[in-house]
């Protein structure tokens, strides 16, 4: 039951990052809220593997930790890669014209 809460909890936290951070037009609405809610549960689930207990402080904070990272990595990464893409594909459809 608990990995349900984290990972409704990491999507709630993906969903704020999309809107706090700029370049959001370069992504869709479900990308960060999904990669959060994925990062999440897999921490979860290896710390679970490795003996911490779904009640005690660090297994929510490494998990919901990990899930914020990555979201502000991908919030970050995605936009700058996007835009180099799109300009070396307009190079190669325009000929290097534009």
């Amino acid at each position: 039951m608990e990995l349900l809460f984290v990972v409704i909890i990491a999507a709630g936290i993906g969903a704020i990052v999309r809107y706090t951070v700029r370049g959001r037009t370069s992504y869709g609405a479900a990308l960060l809220p999904s990669v959060s809610a994925a990062v999440a549960s897999v921490v979860w689930v290896a710390l679970l593997w490795l003996g911490l207990t779904f009640d005690g402080t660090w297994i929510w904070v490494a998990a919901l930790g990990a899930a914020t990272v990555v979201s502000f990595v991908i919030a970050a990464a995605v936009p700058r890669a996007r835009e180099q893409r799109d300009r070396v594909m307009l190079a190669e459809l325009t000929g290097g014209k534009a």
